[in-house]
């Protein structure tokens, strides 16, 4: 599996575009603020047919450029069901701080084709299928996608899980009650090997994130 990450403008955000390789179609996950044209040179350059946009979670700084993304290339956006509501507005995930950070006076526009996703299911999409999560405690409707390829299997965390950190609980539709359950149903019991594509900075596995991991070492540690 051929994985790409272009690190947006603002927050840090990785964008990732999966495919099964060179001259193939792929998959873009979580398209932040300021990464369109520098996806369109990765498609370029590595001769990819953009077939679908996941997204996991509502939040302005994993959406920003979707709907420029979805129009461009004329595919569909995936998102849990819980947050498809931010993909219509998506000041209701954000307080005013973090609004005034983004920027007033958004322009914003829902992609034409929204296709949610329930907790269970799966997708196929450019020859990879992902199993959806739904992992509430960032969001209401946070999600994980898992994805296998040919020598490792992927858990694409969003905000719910870094490297040595997990996601704030803070904000509008957030819980750490849910974050605490999520954490513990739902990625305590994946595979030590399972690499962990997050949301914000480096790549990690699960194996470190259980030997090193606070917020995971305090729930394994009762």
């Amino acid at each position: 599996m051929l994985v790409e990450t272009v690190v947006a403008d603002a927050f840090g955000t990785n964008c990732y575009v999966l495919s099964s390789g060179r001259g193939s179609e792929c998959v873009v996950v979580d398209p932040g603020i300021g990464v369109a044209a520098r996806l369109d040179d990765v498609f370029k350059r590595d001769n990819l047919k953009p077939v679908a946009v996941l997204i996991s979670h509502g939040h302005l700084d994993h959406t920003f450029s979707v709907t420029p993304v979805c129009g461009a290339n004329d595919v569909p956006a995936y998102i849990h069901t819980d947050d498809a509501h931010l993909l219509a507005d998506p000041a209701q995930g954000f307080s005013a701080n973090m609004m005034a950070l983004v920027g007033t006076g958004l322009d914003w526009t829902e992609p034409d084709d929204v296709q949610v996703l329930a907790d269970g299911g799966a997708v196929e999409l450019a020859g990879m299928r992902f199993s959806v999560d739904h992992a509430p405690g960032h969001t209401a409707g946070s999600a994980m996608f898992h994805t296998t390829g040919d020598e490792a299997a992927y858990t694409l965390t969003g905000d719910v899980l870094f490297r040595g950190a997990i996601g704030r609980t803070d904000l509008p539709g957030g819980s750490d009650a849910a974050m605490q359950e999520t954490l513990r149903t739902k990625v305590l019991p994946l595979d030590d090997g399972v690499v962990v594509l997050p949301g914000h900075g480096p790549a990690t596995t699960i194996a470190a994130e259980r030997a090193r991991n606070p917020y995971l070492k305090r729930l394994t540690a009762h």
